[in-house]
């Protein structure tokens, strides 16, 4: 893959958690791993705002400590401090109605707001927030286009291949899918 197909990734701090070493035997600490590997391996760069480098800090594993250290070494982190949008925030967060999902929403508009800054991508394993985010695409436009991989959900959205591909902005990894 060349660097020009390189995309910029959001990555949540959740796959930062359940990374493990190469001789952890858990399935989702084995994706996660190889997902990060197959990410240094390729041209793809990680973006870390302050809360995403907070909120790694605090819940990385070893491996991906590590990990981290490595794509830093080698330049292919994009730290950025994307301005807040407290006018997107509301939008999104009005969309549901139920106390904790609100609350969910708030603690992870982050990632939306990082994403949106650069090339609209986001890995995690939160399949709650996903669901959240994708109901709300359907009355917010602005979030429509953010792509969305589980890097556990191998099986489904394959998702080594897709980075090996460039990471393409495919219509069915898009939050509006």
């Amino acid at each position: 893959m060349r660097a020009r197909d390189s995309k910029q990734l959001v990555i949540d701090a959740d796959v930062a958690r359940a990374s493990g070493s190469e001789t952890a035997a858990h399935p989702r600490a084995e994706h996660c791993r190889d997902f990060l590997n197959a990410v240094l391996s390729l041209s793809h760069r990680i973006v870390m705002t302050e809360k995403i480098n907070n909120e790694w800090k605090n819940h990385q594993s070893r491996f991906a400590r590590r990990w981290r250290v490595s794509m830093d070494a080698r330049k292919k982190i994009n730290r950025i401090d994307p301005p807040e949008d407290e006018e997107l925030q509301a939008k999104v967060t009005t969309t549901t109605n139920n106390t904790d999902e609100i609350e969910a929403i708030q603690k992870d508009f982050h990632l939306l707001q990082a994403a949106l800054a650069t090339d609209q991508t986001v890995i995690s394993l939160d399949e709650t927030i996903r669901r959240l985010f994708k109901q709300a695409s359907q009355r917010v436009s602005e979030i429509r286009n953010i792509i969305w991989v589980n890097p556990d959900r191998t099986a489904e959205e394959q998702p080594i291949t897709w980075l090996q591909n460039g990471a393409p902005p495919e219509p069915q990894r898009q939050l509006s899918a």
